[in-house]
């Protein structure tokens, strides 16, 4: 029996996608836990009523969760207290470069990666420390980045296990923010954290999330986290083959609710629809 998590961002509504991945991590618990997790960091984009309609859209599935539900906006002195030991230890350094820096720079090489992680050139790893902590002091913005080079060369080999594609070997990617200036921590973080501290054994998500597993392998390294299996499984895209995305304002479990359509027809549409996504 596993421990499994569904882990939703209140931003938008969620549409098929959503429905596939919720019911997925549901099914691969096998008799074990499931747990409802609403990753609310990103305190600009929340809302109260996506919130309700996480809850409304589950349970119309027919899906049951553990209470009480757990929300991150009421972990961040957690997530915190672990980002300061990887600060105490140097495995993390600041850069000042803005979104629209790193952007520009991604424009101007054509073989610039496009995936969950943006690529980052580097520009302030080599940074020295106390230069980074006075720009800081002088009310500098900027956001705390994980050193993959050096946190490789500390752990060395690293691998995890994913369900669908064997042993994987942690490769180097770029570097990512683990504190944003805004919030005080990322999605990398926090998930690592709360799957920990909720003890999830099975970590079930979207092929497009497959690269990040390795950077969540050497937190879990670093913070001495216990290592979970995974399952990223394909993603339901749309006619065009493009996945589903709240920001592309992809057709929601309500406006489905609405016309009339059922749960197991929802579930056999997004069925329909898988692509790899990676």
């Amino acid at each position: 029996m596993e421990t499994v998590r569904f882990a939703p961002s209140p931003t938008g509504l969620l549409h098929l996608g959503h429905a596939f991945s919720a019911v997925f991590a549901d099914q691969a618990r096998e008799g074990g836990r499931f747990l409802l997790r609403i990753e609310d960091i990103e305190r600009d984009r929340v809302r109260a009523e996506y919130v309700d309609a996480i809850f409304e859209d589950l349970t119309w599935l027919g899906l049951r969760w553990e209470e009480p539900v757990a929300f991150q906006s009421s972990r961040l002195d957690t997530y915190e207290a672990a980002l300061k030991i990887l600060i105490d230890e140097g495995h993390v350094y600041r850069c000042f470069c803005s979104r629209k820096q790193i952007a520009e720079h991604n424009q101007s090489i054509a073989s610039a990666p496009h995936g969950p992680i943006p690529h980052y050139p580097g520009t302030c790893r080599e940074l020295d420390p106390e230069q980074a902590a006075k720009r800081a002091a002088l009310g500098e913005e900027f956001a705390w980045r994980l050193d993959i080079k050096r946190s490789l060369d500390l752990l060395g080999s690293v691998t995890w296990h994913d369900r669908r594609r064997g042993v994987q070997q942690v490769v180097r990617v770029s570097d990512p923010i683990l504190a944003r200036r805004d919030i005080g921590t990322s999605y990398h973080l926090s998930s690592v954290v709360d799957d920990a501290d909720q003890g999830v054994t099975l970590v079930t998500r979207g092929s497009d999330l497959f690269e990040s597993t390795h950077v969540h392998r050497l937190i879990q390294g670093l913070l001495g986290l216990p290592n979970p299996e995974y399952y990223h499984h394909p993603l339901v895209g749309d006619t065009s083959g493009q996945r589903l995305s709240k920001r592309d304002k992809s057709i929601s479990l309500r406006s489905l609710r609405a016309s009339g359509m059922s749960p197991a027809a929802v579930l056999l549409s997004a069925g329909a629809c898988l692509i790899d996504g990676t």
